[in-house]
């Protein structure tokens, strides 16, 4: 599941729509917004139950500023992911799991399989300039999608991979960024998602109701050549 600021909401509203149909991954990689959802699922809890959680999430559940390298501290994340977890390490996990994060110090994305959860899900989901970056074993990371969007560089190139991209929106961002192609790999696009945000929470639920009805239709068509499954909400 790729990066995509507050994406998390289309992320599980696509798994919600697999869940139903009994379509449940074997594991799952994740970058920030997408290394949220793929950590809650792989720890244990459902789509639906997610859901819940993310349609009840109100600003005030994460907002923490503080000086640092970052407007957010991410204690009050950090205590969300703890409550929220059923699992608190990779090892207890359903499935595996790979979390994308970027090391500061060397510039190069990592990928965290073992260990604690919270701080590994907490460093993936670290926006530049919205939250501090996070220290693991001596090491300061931040957001996983800054060198590897597309939450593929923990993924073995000879794996079927179901590939969720979000479109990025970011008024700044001057190319789009590329989807993925490669052997064995589908990549899910749709088209027209409301862009969320901390201020913008009500769009993000727009956002997990229109994933869900728009990857339900595209559970039914034909991939393109390009191995792509396109739909419009």
């Amino acid at each position: 599941m790729s990066s995509g600021f507050f994406g998390f909401f289309a992320h599980c509203g696509m798994l919600r729509a697999l869940e139903e149909r009994g379509l449940l991954p074997a594991a799952v990689a994740g970058a920030s917004a997408g290394a949220l959802v793929a950590g809650a699922w792989a720890a244990g809890l459902s789509a639906e139950i997610l859901a819940s959680h993310l349609l009840g999430l109100s600003r005030r559940d994460f907002w923490d500023p503080r000086p640092g390298l970052g407007l957010l501290s991410g204690q009050r994340f950090a205590q969300l992911l703890d409550q929220l977890l059923p699992a608190q390490r990779f090892d207890q996990c359903r499935t595996p799991l790979a979390v994308s994060v970027f090391e500061l110090r060397t510039r190069q994305t990592v990928v965290l399989k073992r260990g604690a959860l919270t701080p590994a899900i907490r460093a993936s989901c670290a926006v530049p300039l919205l939250f501090h970056p996070v220290r693991i074993n001596g090491r300061l990371y931040a957001d996983g999608g800054i060198a590897d969007r597309p939450a593929m560089v923990g993924v073995r190139r000879d794996e079927r991979v179901l590939y969720h991209h979000i479109a990025s929106r970011s008024p700044w961002r001057v190319h789009a960024p590329q989807i993925p192609s490669r052997p064995k790999l589908t990549a899910l696009v749709i088209d027209g998602l409301p862009r969320s945000g901390p201020f913008r929470l009500q769009a993000g639920h727009q956002a997990l109701q229109l994933a869900y009805e728009a990857t339900k239709r595209a559970l039914g068509l034909p991939r393109t050549q390009t191995g792509q499954l396109s739909v419009s909400c």
